[in-house]
């Protein structure tokens, strides 16, 4: 998508400060953390909603799920880590390309809306 702050990223036309690369997902630190560890995977491919995706981006977003605890040292996850997936705007969910925040380096509890 033309427009998509992600894709850009991806593309290399906006500069990030990548964790990890492969074909399905860029792993980069988030601009404006909410952790002391604070990444973003993102899928390769552009789709809004977990609703949206295709079969092929399924097995992207698997892959996503598969290499994130193998990176636990790099990405300073031995002590644990949270995943998060907003889904839409009420869910805070700001740039419309699926992404799945990590976010480790500090204890966390539970704050319900």
């Amino acid at each position: 998508m033309e427009n998509c702050l992600f894709c850009k990223i991806i593309a290399g036309e906006i500069p990030a400060t990548k964790m990890y690369e492969d074909q399905n997902m860029l792993i980069f630190k988030d601009i404006d953390p909410k952790a002391k560890n604070h990444y973003l995977c993102v899928p390769k491919s552009h789709f809004k909603l977990l609703a949206d995706m295709t079969e092929e981006q399924s097995e992207m977003l698997k892959a996503c799920f598969k290499k994130i605890p193998e990176l636990k040292k790099e990405l300073g996850l031995e002590n644990g880590y949270r995943l998060v997936i907003n889904q839409g705007e009420d869910a805070g969910q700001t740039v419309f390309h699926l992404h799945i925040h990590i976010l480790s380096g500090q204890k966390m509890g539970w704050t319900p809306a």
